[in-house]
């Protein structure tokens, strides 16, 4: 048999079902509120690899070293190749299809998960090593169970157990397929403090579904609850900005922004507290030892998702510390944040701002990893770290389980640590106080528990939170570490242009000499660049729109047109549209940051005229293989055709579209702004630029299109009051600018909140 039903699966079924699989059996045969299901056991996919005959190469190609990430990359790359392109059997595809079918009336959405032979044990917590999918329906079900199987060979599973010593050719894979709840809330709950193992139930909440939790995309609520008196000590109620949800039309799991009334509102009701810490009980008296536990609350009931063995209580060692020869600071270390302790113990080190995708040599031996979100895919990086600081997430998430079972310190959910350190700064991680100070601290120096009224680092001042997002503009990648730092919502404008130039060749006479591959690569390696420092922040990157005069001072430049003006010239998208085999390169260079995972890029189209060239614009991304249904692009509002023709660049399906008011307010007033005999009647503020820019927001905000402003005027106050006030989705400013727009930006808003409420 394919599948075995839940209901029939108990702990002593582990090696055929997987320990996933295993404990929701135990959890529905003791009476919990588990949703249905079924599995397609271990033995399923063993058999699966060995009569496709794919078995000896699978293990031969990650037989690698796992602290070499190319190696690495490409024992994954391969392993999944074999696995998803292999067919599944007949007779296998439609046992688990009828088991589905048997479920509800052939449209019920599912989860399906893996469940690994040697998940979820004491001592060897796999939490996040392999797949899950959400939402799924029998279309995809079969195609979802061959992923979870190819999962069992990621990079960060074939790391995990290298470290851990399980020979790949041991460990076999399930696949727990589950009726989806639709979840209103959801979170993790520790049954016992999963650091210290007091009895203390920890309950961790969001809204939405329990991915956002356990993948560190949302801080949660944090609730301390007593396990004996059921007495909540302490509850930590987050701002939670996103949730993930199940998309009505669709189906499929996408994030959304919390409304603005619920993103400062506590999650859980005491009744709901009370109903976890029963079932919390419940599960704990079952199992016999301390349990993490995964809920979700749908339609007033709270569901058991998962449970598997805290593998990470401290048994009292005093966890990891820093060389205490290490030079000291002869200040009064500082304190610069405050978050919570996720694994215990004290380090110094030098921090080291890194990103999803970083490379994992950029962390050094003893670096301090200060990241967005801790997640699964750094776990070789934090191997080699002497702490882990983050700006979301919460203790239960699963990256944060491994870097206590690593018994690496870690404070997470600090909500600005990568914007308030700097690379090669040094700090010291207090894991259990949860707090990061400046400097290192003598080893038999406890690191101190602020008050709560102590002030902001010197130097910084607290980012506002604001409707309106406060983007930056970028010009050289180089510069991108220190546009990161400020603070800023993503990139409103990275122009590609500055790539292309440095190159001091035109884009024609470099793909002649050097090849269209090295062409493509310089983009994407600038690019990249930029995307790294901010991921999962958006950033906005503008095709080639660089003046012929540019041009001509590069090498091949003779074979430029000589223009009179070029201003009003060769250039933008009508430049690309004119030379299509150097277009589809810079799209091609997008494609590829796609497949490596940067989905935070959007492409914007400069100098368009009409809803033609944004048609032809679009069916150049289309021909390369990007598909502008999945991801972000739109286009530069800088001529007055653009903008008043706007309604028929929305019908394109643009997502956004940008000002650029440099070029919009020299096309509107007839100035020249580099024409020292007019440029005194260059204004961005000009009653007619107004009008125009008005007009655009009001067209696209009545369609659903997200608006911007990425040029120079975006950092003038009276533009920026203008702009919130017509209701602008982003305001993007230089660099040096971006800490004033914010305070601007708050101060307007709260202005019109107490005008609407006088």
């Amino acid at each position: 048999m394919a599948v075995a039903w839940l209901e029939d699966v108990r702990s002593a079924d582990l090696g055929t079902v997987g320990g996933k699989a295993a404990s929701l059996g135990e959890l529905t045969g003791a009476g919990l509120p588990v949703p249905p299901g079924f599995v397609v056991t271990a033995g399923t996919y063993r058999t699966f690899i060995e009569e496709a005959g794919i078995d000896e190469e699978l293990f031969s190609a990650v037989d690698v070293d796992s602290e070499d990430s190319e190696a690495l990359e490409a024992a994954h790359e391969r392993a999944h190749e074999l696995i998803v392109e292999t067919e599944v059997p007949e007779n296998v595809r439609e046992e688990i299809l009828e088991a589905y079918r048997s479920m509800g009336d052939g449209k019920t959405f599912v989860a399906v998960r893996s469940s690994a032979t040697a998940e979820d044990l004491p001592d060897a917590s796999f939490a996040g090593q392999q797949e899950t999918f959400l939402n799924v329906t029998e279309d995809d079900l079969v195609d979802r169970v061959q992923e979870c199987w190819a999962s069992l060979f990621s990079q960060r599973a074939i790391y995990y157990r290298n470290q851990k010593g399980f020979p790949h050719d041991e460990v076999d894979i399930a696949v727990v397929v589950q009726t989806m709840v639709d979840a209103e809330k959801s979170g993790v709950m520790f049954t016992s403090h999963p650091s210290t193992g007091d009895p203390r139930i920890i309950i961790e909440a969001a809204w939405g579904l329990g991915e956002a939790v356990v993948s560190g995309a949302v801080s949660p609520d944090n609730y301390v609850v007593d396990r004996t008196t059921g007495e909540v000590e302490q509850a930590t109620v987050a701002t939670k900005k996103v949730m993930h949800v199940k998309d009505d039309e669709t189906g499929e799991t996408v994030e959304r922004e919390v409304p603005e009334d619920k993103r400062d509102q506590r999650v859980l009701t005491q009744e709901e507290i009370d109903r976890l810490i029963e079932l919390g009980r419940k599960v704990e008296d079952h199992y016999g030892e301390p349990q993490d536990v995964e809920w979700a609350v749908a339609g007033g009931e709270v569901y058991m998702l998962q449970s598997r063995p805290i593998t990470t209580i401290d048994d009292g060692a005093s966890g990891s510390e820093s060389d205490s020869e290490s030079e000291e600071d002869d200040g009064d270390n500082e304190h610069l944040l405050s978050g919570l302790g996720a694994s215990p113990g004290i380090a110094s080190g030098e921090v080291r701002i890194v990103t999803k995708l970083d490379h994992l040599d950029q962390v050094s031996e003893g670096d301090v990893i200060v990241t967005e979100m801790t997640m699964p895919d750094m776990v070789p990086a934090m191997k080699r770290a002497a702490a882990i600081v983050t700006d979301e997430g919460g203790m239960t998430s699963h990256a944060a389980i491994v870097s206590r079972e690593l018994g690496v310190p870690a404070v997470v959910g600090c909500g600005g640590a990568t914007h308030t350190l700097e690379n090669g700064q040094i700090v010291t991680v207090d894991g259990e106080m949860g707090t990061v100070r400046e400097g290192r601290v003598a080893v038999d120096e406890p690191a101190a528990n602020p008050s709560a009224d102590d002030s902001a680092p010197v130097g910084s001042r607290p980012k506002p939170v604001t409707a309106t997002e406060v983007k930056v503009n970028v010009s050289i990648p180089d510069a991108a570490e220190r546009a990161a730092n400020t603070g800023a919502d993503g990139v409103g404008l990275l122009r590609i242009e500055h790539l292309v130039l440095s190159l001091n060749k035109t884009p024609e006479r470099y793909i002649k000499d050097e090849g269209a591959e090295a062409y493509i690569k310089e983009i994407m390696s600038g690019v990249r660049k930029v995307a790294e420092e901010f991921y999962p922040r958006p950033v906005r990157v503008r095709t080639l729109d660089a003046p012929t005069d540019e041009f001509r001072q590069l090498e091949g430049g003779d074979e430029e047109p000589n223009e009179h003006n070029p201003m009003l010239g060769y250039r933008g998208i009508r430049r690309s549209l004119d030379r299509p085999e150097v277009f589809k390169h810079e799209l091609e260079a997008f494609k590829r940051l796609y497949e490596q995972g940067y989905e935070n890029l959007e492409i914007m189209f400069p100098l368009v005229t009409d809803g033609d060239d944004v048609a032809a614009a679009r069916d150049h991304m289309e021909s390369v293989g990007i598909d502008p249904e999945k991801r972000e692009w739109g286009v530069m509002i800088e001529t007055p055709a653009s903008a008043f023709g706007v309604e028929d660049i929305i019908d394109e399906d643009v997502d956004f579209v940008s000002f650029g008011t440099n070029d919009l307010t020299q096309y509107v007033l007839a100035v020249d702004r580099n024409n020292e005999h007019v440029s005194d009647r260059f204004d961005e503020l000009h009653p007619a630029v107004l009008d125009i820019m008005g007009d655009t927001i009001d067209a696209c905000r009545e369609a659903g299109v997200d608006t911007s402003i990425c040029g120079q005027a975006g950092s003038h106050p009276k533009m920026v009051d203008f702009l919130v006030r017509k209701g602008i989705t982003s305001i993007s400013a230089n660099i040096d600018a971006v800490a004033d727009v914010f305070e601007e930006v708050d101060r307007i808003e709260e202005r019109l909140i107490l005008d609407s409420v006088r």
